[in-house]
Parts: structure tokens; C-alpha cells; sequence
């Protein structure tokens, strides 16, 4: 069967190769692939930046945000053949830290943990792929087009659990939540928190294109001044970064309101140094008594929040976050960013 794979840490070796078909063992499930979402993780993968191939192989097939359809599934493990499903990423370390061992993956504390199409074991990006019954999760029928969103959607789940966990160490009644980014983390973001009822405001920097509308069609807020600009009129409870920009994670502490909480889900590149007035900003801290979390990745709980929200989004909606389709033979062209990209997606089908 044909699958995208890349040989890890080799810049220009992303490419559509035949690998052997999957043998699913006890307790799997064999699945048709329909589709895998591309995110700045797999383009990183792809320049060479990192990427772990399995013990024993030069090559990785990649794809996290995955999207199939079950040809064959065993008896008793409650699912069905044509059931739509996504495959879980993250898979605990084989002798668990205390996180792992008690459901708790995203939180590996040892770092041993695997990731599928990241972290030694093969990736979605295959037009079959196997997976064990217990990490895979049935998604409604109905999301057929867009469910390959789940896996993106299973990060802000995570995030805005971790929000109302940190919340609930004293009252919190949260009104405003300011998300800095719309690409697809920030813009599930801000549909997650409209699901809850909040007052959602958008920043990013483009004025025209699909992100301003997909966020006025929210009843959302949308933003393109700076940060200063789009608080406004009044500090936001909660603060989504989802840019990593790091101008607008420390602008993001610095304006939130007392009781503020920041969860951060960008990652940050590296080397690029900030004058930041560092004692200021923790005077803000300390004395709002304001938290800044880090979340990333998801286990088994955000996976099924994220099928829930996803089921009970506006489909169209969901359908304009996918920019573009492109067939597998043509992977070169989903790496390749268009100006009002939002998500691509590469389809694994004939």
C-alpha cells in the first residue's frame, strides 16, 4: 500500500513509498485511512528537524491527525465495521511514570512515551493503518467530511479543562476569553469557549480572507490590532495563546484580568531574545493571584470531549476550516502554504 513517509532528521525526504500492508494483531482494529490533517508538527518532521523512526526502520510514516473508516474490528471490542473512527497519538511509556500509569499519558512526567507519525511507531498517513481498540474513538457518522479536525480539537478540549481545573482552586465565573491566533487550534478554541457560553474574542493579525468571518460566524469578536486593542474593553478571565509568538505570550500575561488564567498551546521558537520588564510582570502575577499553565497533547477524556463538541458543532463551520483537499500522490502541494490556508488536508482514498 502506498503511504507518506520521511526519513526522520533529512531535510527533502518526505515522499509517497510503498510499505507493507498492516497486520493488525489481538485486539486491533484494521482501518481504511480517509484522510490526515497537515499542522506545523508534521512540517517540522518533514524539514528534518526531528522525527523518530520505530527500532529498526529508516523511515516513518507520518500523520497524527488522522480520520478512517473500520474495515474489520474483533468481537467484543465494541466496534463494527464502517464505523468512523480517529486514532489516539500518544501511547504511555512501556514501564510507566505514575501519569502514564494512571490514564494521565499527556502528563508523561519520564518522556518515554511514543507518538504515532512523530515518536517511533508509524503514523495515519497510510491508506490502511491498524490500531488497538483502546486507543481508537468512534466519532458520529455525521462528521464523515470534517472529522479529520479531531485531533486538533482534542488539544483545546485538553486546554480548557485544564482552565476550569486551575479555576476551580476558588470561585470562577470566567465571562471573557481572548484567543490569541486563528489558525485551527485558535479558532477550536474560540468555538469551545462559545459552547460554554463566553463572550470569545479572536486576535490575529490578517484583515481579509476566511479567518475574520469564520470567527464573526461564531458570534465571536474578531481582532487585528495588538493585544492592548483587543482587550480593550475589558480584560478577559481566560487567555488562549495558540500563536507561540512570544511578543504575544508575554503581552497575553501582562493583560488579562485579576484571577486571569493563561494557557499557552504555541510552541515558541527558539533563539529570539525579548526585553521583557520581568519583575512588573510577576508583581501582576503575584499580587491577581493569576496563573500561566502550559498545555499540549491529549489522553482518552479529551479525545471523547473533543468527539462530543465536534458532534454538536455547526457542520458548515467545521467544513470552512478545510482550505484545501489534496490527493495523497500530491503531498508536495499540502506543505506548500497558500495565504488564506486555514487547515489542509491530505485525502489517503483512490
Amino acid at each position: 500500500m502506498r503511504a507518506l513517509t520521511v526519513l526522520p532528521e533529512k531535510h527533502g525526504s518526505l515522499a509517497v513509498t510503498d510499505v507493507p500492508d498492516p497486520e493488525p494483531g489481538e485486539g486491533d482494529l484494521l482501518v481504511d485511512g480517509l484522510a490526515v490533517g497537515v499542522c506545523g508538527t508534521d512540517k517540522e518532521i518533514a524539514a528534518g528537524d526531528y522525527g523518530w523512526a520505530p527500532p529498526g526502520r529508516d523511515r516513518l510514516v507520518i500523520g497524527h491527525e488522522s480520520l478512517g473508516r473500520v474495515r474489520r474490528a474483533p468481537s467484543g471490542s465494541g466496534f463494527s465495521p464502517g464505523d468512523l473512527v480517529v486514532g489516539v497519538v500518544r501511547r504511555p511509556d512501556p514501564e510507566p511514570c505514575g501519569a502514564c500509569a494512571h490514564g494521565e499519558f499527556d502528563m508523561c512526567r519520564n518522556g518515554r512515551y511514543t507518538e504515532r507519525g512523530i515518536k517511533e511507531i508509524d503514523g495515519y498517513a497510510s491508506q490502511a493503518w491498524r490500531v488497538e481498540a483502546d486507543y481508537a474513538v468512534r466519532l458520529d457518522p455525521r462528521l464523515a467530511e470534517v472529522g479529520v479536525l479531531m485531533e486538533p480539537t482534542t488539544v483545546v478540549a485538553k486546554a480548557w479543562e485544564q482552565v476550569e481545573k486551575v479555576g476551580a482552586r476558588a470561585w470562577f465565573e470566567p465571562r471573557r476569553v481572548l484567543v490569541t491566533g486563528a489558525g485551527p487550534i485558535g479558532l477550536l478554541a474560540a468555538m469551545l469557549g462559545v459552547q460554554r457560553g463566553l463572550e470569545v474574542h479572536v486576535l490575529d493579525r490578517v484583515a481579509d480572507g476566511p479567518k475574520p468571518r469564520l470567527v464573526a460566524d461564531l458570534g465571536a469578536t474578531y481582532h487585528r490590532g495588538g493585544i492592548e486593542e483587543a482587550v480593550a474593553g475589558a480584560e478577559p478571565d481566560v487567555v488562549i495563546e495558540a500563536t507561540g509568538a512570544s511578543r504575544m505570550v508575554f503581552g497575553a500575561m501582562a493583560h488579562n484580568a485579576s484571577y486571569g488564567i493563561v494557557c499557552l498551546t504555541g510552541v515558541s521558537s527558539a533563539g529570539r531574545p525579548l526585553e521583557v520588564d520581568a519583575g512588573d510582570l510577576n508583581r501582576q502575577i503575584v499580587l491577581e493571584n493569576d496563573a500561566v499553565i502550559g498545555s499540549v497533547n491529549a489522553n482518552l477524556r479529551h479525545y471523547a470531549a473533543a468527539a462530543d463538541a465536534l458532534a454538536r458543532a455547526d457542520l458548515d463551520w467545521l467544513g470552512r476550516l478545510i482550505s484545501r483537499r489534496v490527493p495523497l500522490e500530491r503531498f508536495a502541494e499540502a506543505f506548500t502554504p497558500h495565504p488564506d490556508d486555514v487547515k489542509v488536508v491530505v485525502t489517503l482514498t483512490e
